[in-house]
């Protein structure tokens, strides 16, 4: 079987995987509709695909107090693994809210066109690509059309087809002309950090694209090097793209809406710490990220600083910039507009209280 033939059997087989999942769980949903009363008017079950950096400030609003303060009890906050099960988790109402990235609520979307995206986390597409010793370092400030040529032909560590480490490849070499698929070997790697640092190191791979902290541990580490990050700005087209989000689904809304706004005035208040006070920020990202060294916790935190907004209200340009970026990549086929996903005047209302 070719390898062009083998990429495409399986990423249909997890486009059916995550359709699969989306479609049972829709099946099992039993949410209504009617105001929650009570204590449960103010509780909710929060779930995240994992402790990654995206999620920093829902930790930050947990750890400081900020849901107590606004009146919320947190039930379930289990850590999903991956971005369809989250979704899933959400349509099938055993979770109410959800931290994930955009991709997972555009997947949701499609099943489902009363999901609503109602806080940013993060507004940077927070992947990378690392480069190891065998990409030479005098082209590290080159224009990006010329750091994108340095990587043909190379192998590429990333977690998995059809992911997002994935897609910022394919949109990198078509913006030069090139293929992935001839015109490098992608490797995959699985979302382990260690084991795609390993790799690296090991000479297995030339490359990563991967999500942070993969970059500053291969830095601190002396492994690699962070070679191209939209994050940073080296992809104009992808600057300030709102990627790390808060979903959940109309139907949460119109039942607890008070309590959903109470989630979004803690993540504010998070967001604030973070900003607000890098001493402070750091010695809770070092708790957060218990096994991660002082010196990469040290640089990822003005890099968390550039990337976690002020405060969690979506704004139409980022969503733009994320959306166009899903259709070309083709993590989905199409997206929804701005008006259709993101309730930004009840986002509003509820942010002021």
């Amino acid at each position: 079987m070719s390898r062009s033939r083998t990429s495409v059997l399986r990423r249909l087989g997890a486009v059916v995987a995550v359709s699969a999942t989306l479609l049972a769980a829709g099946c099992a949903n039993k949410g209504g509709s009617e105001p929650a009363t009570g204590a449960d008017a103010m509780r909710l079950n929060v779930g995240q695909i994992s402790d990654s950096v995206a999620f920093f400030p829902l930790f930050v609003a947990e750890h400081e107090g900020y849901f107590k303060a606004e009146g919320l009890t947190l039930g379930e906050r289990p850590r999903l693994g991956t971005g369809a099960k989250l979704a899933a988790a959400v349509q099938s109402g055993s979770i109410d809210v959800a931290g994930g990235v955009m991709t997972d609520a555009f997947n949701l979307y499609k099943i489902n066109n009363k999901a609503r995206v109602v806080g940013s986390l993060v507004d940077a597409y927070y992947v990378d690509i690392i480069a190891g010793s065998k990409i030479p370092t005098a082209g590290d400030s080159a224009p990006l059309n010329e750091r994108i040529q340095a990587l043909r032909g190379k192998k590429i560590g990333m977690t998995g087809p059809g992911s997002g480490t994935e897609a910022l490849v394919n949109y990198l070499f078509k913006q030069a002309n090139l293929d992935p698929k001839n015109d490098a070997t992608l490797v995959n790697l699985g979302a382990d950090a260690s084991a795609a640092i390993g790799a690296l190191k090991a000479g297995r791979v030339d490359a990563l694209s991967f999500f942070q902290p993969i970059g500053q541990q291969a830095v601190a580490t002396g492994v690699g090097r962070v070679y191209i990050s939209p994050a940073r700005g080296d992809v104009p087209a992808l600057k300030d793209a709102i990627h790390g989000v808060v979903f959940t689904t109309q139907d949460v809304i119109d039942r607890k809406g008070k309590a959903v706004g109470a989630f979004l005035r803690a993540i504010a208040k998070a967001e604030q710490t973070i900003n607000g006070d890098p001493a402070k920020a750091t010695e809770l990202l070092q708790q957060y990220q218990k096994t991660m060294n002082a010196q990469t916790v040290q640089a990822l935190v003005p890099v968390l600083q550039a990337e976690i907004p002020d405060a969690p209200t979506p704004t139409e340009a980022a969503y733009n910039v994320s959306a166009d970026f899903h259709r070309q990549t083709g993590l989905v086929p199409t997206t929804p507009t701005f008006a259709d996903i993101i309730p930004s005047q009840w986002i509003a209302t509820a942010i002021k209280g």
